[in-house]
């Protein structure tokens, strides 16, 4: 392994979510259901974390409140072991189909929860789903508004679902009525002039581990930070499994068991630190 100092330098994100909070789940899974779910976010979080102190890595965790709530020990611990804490809502819901005062009480609710347990301030938001999209960037304007001063919802790749194939792949200031609020889009690979996705989760679960490893030594060629995002569920090959139809079950439960060997190997290639503690070069750069 490269000694720490000498390795490119970028950020590792987490969004901490029980395995069966994602989006394509949500008909066999609803939100009135979740507390009669097996819990496993907690013990694959902590795992996670053993791994990243193994390596000298420390990331931002985008915590949902839900999750919060019901495991404070395990924000505390978050910040406690040196990572940022940062939100990702409370209920996991998509920006889309929400209306600005319902999505303005899931993120107070979140941040607010997720300051008391882990000490610090919450200053950035990371949409589910990468959800907040063109058509509802009134988004940003309730994240100022509440005291966000940075957010990293935009995956600038296009796909069904979510998607912002037209916004900068590099970090960006939104200017919006409310304020300035610093974007800072997930990593992204060019290649003969298409922009393929490189950050992680199901793509990294899925396709071959070079094309991480591309998209972040592309950054760090350009003098920039990738950002790389990972769920605790997407290492955890004994989740319970949902009678679901095949291509959900290859999107949720497709590369499982080669995630842990590639988070090891990622983490040994790469250094990483939490977004805060570049923000004020960040927004410097994107001024």
């Amino acid at each position: 392994m490269p000694p720490l100092s000498a390795r490119p330098v970028h950020f590792f994100t987490v969004d901490v979510e029980e395995h069966f909070q994602v989006h394509a789940l949500a008909p066999w899974a609803p939100l009135p259901t979740w507390d009669a779910h097996p819990s496993r976010v907690d013990a694959n979080t902590r795992r996670l974390l053993d791994l990243m102190d193994l390596h000298g890595a420390r990331g931002t965790f985008f915590v949902l409140g839900w999750v919060a709530e019901r495991w404070p020990d395990l924000v505390r611990t978050i910040a406690a072991r040196g990572h940022e804490v940062a939100s990702h809502g409370f209920w996991h819901q998509r920006v889309q189909g929400q209306v600005p005062a319902r999505f303005r009480e899931d993120v107070r609710s979140a941040r607010e929860l997720l300051e008391s347990l882990a000490g610090h301030a919450v200053q950035g938001y990371r949409a589910p789903s990468f959800s907040i999209v063109p058509g509802t960037e009134w988004a940003f304007d309730v994240l100022l508004e509440e005291g966000y001063t940075y957010d990293s919802s935009c995956f600038p790749i296009r796909r069904p679902g979510y998607g912002s194939p037209d916004a900068p792949a590099s970090p960006h200031l939104i200017r919006r009525p409310a304020g300035t609020l610093l974007e800072l889009p997930l990593a992204t690979f060019d290649l003969l002039g298409a922009r393929l996705p490189g950050a992680g989760g199901g793509w990294f679960r899925q396709l071959p581990y070079a094309l991480t490893r591309a998209a972040l030594r592309q950054h760090g060629e350009r003098g920039l930070h990738g950002m790389f995002y990972i769920h605790p569920w997407e290492y955890d090959v004994a989740q319970p499994v949902f009678d679901v139809p095949w291509l959900v079950r290859q999107r949720h439960y497709g590369g499982l068991a080669r995630t842990w060997p590639r988070l090891e190997r990622l983490l040994g290639e790469f250094a990483f630190v939490p977004v805060a503690s570049r923000l004020e070069a960040l927004r410097s750069a994107a001024a």
